[in-house]
């Protein structure tokens, strides 16, 4: 069994998303009734959108990393859990004794729910599949016991494809892209935190009022408003602070110019390549919509979960998030008791706040604010699971960097699914799985029970949201 997992594995991780991911969107077009032609073709822009999007998204990832770096490097602040990013959690998570069971494991979750009618969601992003197998093997550190780390595993397989139906609408219709859902468990767990902060908000008067949206901030600004100059402006200013003290006169004034062309680039070209993948979408949507009509009489939704990459080139989401970088850095300074300190994966808050937007209505202000309270719980959070996140990277083979003594990430260290499901399984054994479950099915029946008042919740217009299958 073991080496027909690592077999899947292998095909996988060797052919890669941008390969593989047309593959599957082709197959799954043609199982929805999609003529072989008009599938063929959405596979192959959906991939070329991929490699676009990719590709802008580690320019981004160079820029930020290296502008973030160098502003911790100038506060010469030490803390000794190092942050060591998103790929070093994911090959952590597939490393471990879990990560060989996702795939198939996950698979079938999704398939079993979608039969029962408790999700409308098909998950094809494989390559996310880890964050699953991150918390399976963290509970697998805590507890020593695989079939925990499977069950739990599963759960959070659950848990993502809940969020990702519960979040799909209000997905659909602020970003335009129909049929989609994002079963990601960097973006999602954000959502109950940015409406509790949305309901705060709506009750204190002058902060309620603050209309801070893109298209409010483009018509007050004019040009310095647009997404574009938008980017420029605030890769100039974190260029300053980070290189401000980077050696001679032209080579702080290259890097601070770098910095602000690279980032306003990343405003510009990630919503192009966004557009490009909608035409891939667009004929799979129509052909699941038809598809749905003829089985089951037209009362039911189908969505195709993909990554929240697809989110993080809309100008409220992108700007939010360079903003929150230096936010980040000087919480690691002042927050009481925090051990973390932030360096590799600091590129990585535009995917965890991305999914506030719909929520904040686009406004800028309040998804830093809710962005703001989730690293700032976060950093609780990845202090108290680093010590069982250290086990599980050296359970997997992974070097610790030199000089630390734990390590963590924001992808999934500072979020609060991973800390719920290890707590409850090494508080409670087998019970907590019990709890986990309960919990997760006691949303499930009140999601179900009136889905369009949730959706709204999540920041989908009336006309929007859907009805119970």
């Amino acid at each position: 069994m073991d080496a027909v997992l690592s077999a899947i594995k292998t095909l996988f991780d060797t052919l890669g998303a941008t390969v593989m991911l047309p593959i599957i969107i082709f197959l799954l077009a043609l199982i929805l009734g999609a003529k072989p032609g008009r599938a063929f073709r959405a596979a192959v822009t959906i991939g070329v959108a991929f490699v676009g999007i990719n590709l802008v998204i580690g320019l981004m990832w160079s820029n930020l990393t290296e502008v973030a770096q160098a502003i911790v490097k100038n506060t010469g602040v030490t803390r000794d859990v190092v942050d060591v990013g998103w790929p070093s959690a994911a090959a952590i998570a597939f490393g471990s004794s879990v990560g060989l069971w996702v795939i198939p494991l996950t698979l079938v979750v999704n398939l079993v729910l979608l039969a029962l009618r408790l999700t409308r969601t098909l998950d094809v992003d494989v390559w996310n599949y880890w964050h699953f197998a991150f918390i399976g093997s963290l509970i697998v550190a805590g507890t020593g016991n695989l079939l925990y780390g499977l069950i739990g595993a599963a759960l959070a397989a659950a848990l993502a494809l809940f969020l990702g139906d519960w979040t799909a609408k209000a997905v659909q219709k602020f970003y335009g892209l129909p049929g989609i859902s994002i079963p990601h468990l960097t973006s999602a767990p954000i959502v109950p935190i940015a409406i509790a902060t949305n309901w705060v908000i709506e009750r204190i008067p002058g902060l309620r009022d603050a209309e801070w949206d893109t298209e409010t901030i483009r018509k007050r600004l004019g040009v310095f408003g647009e997404p574009v100059i938008l980017g420029l402006v605030i890769g100039l200013v974190l260029g300053a602070i980070a290189f401000y003290n980077a050696g001679d006169a032209m080579t702080v004034l290259a890097k601070v110019l770098g910095a602000g062309i690279n980032l306003a680039a990343v405003m510009l070209l990630l919503p192009r390549m966004v557009a490009i993948l909608m035409e891939g979408l667009i004929p799979i949507s129509e052909s699941a919509r038809e598809f749905m009509q003829k089985r089951a009489g037209g009362d039911r939704e189908f969505y195709i979960g993909l990554d929240s990459a697809i989110l993080i080139g809309h100008p409220a989401a992108i700007a939010s998030a360079l903003v929150l970088v230096p936010i980040a850095i000087l919480l690691s300074i002042i927050l009481p008791g925090n051990r973390v300190i932030l360096f590799a994966d600091l590129a990585v808050i535009p995917f965890v706040v991305a999914m506030t937007a719909p929520v904040m209505r686009g406004n800028v202000l309040r998804i830093v604010i809710a962005g703001t309270i989730t690293l700032a719980v976060g950093f609780y959070i990845a202090t108290s699971m680093a010590p069982l996140f250290t086990s599980a990277a050296v359970a997997s083979g992974f070097s610790l960097p030199e000089g630390a003594v734990q390590i963590t990430s924001i992808a999934d260290g500072f979020l609060w699914p991973p800390f719920l499901f290890v707590r409850t399984v090494m508080g409670l054994g087998a019970l907590g799985l019990v709890v986990l479950a309960a919990l997760l099915g006691v949303a499930l029946f009140f999601f179900l029970r009136n889905t369009k008042a949730w959706e709204a919740a999540a920041g989908a217009p009336a006309e929007a949201t859907a009805s119970a299958d």
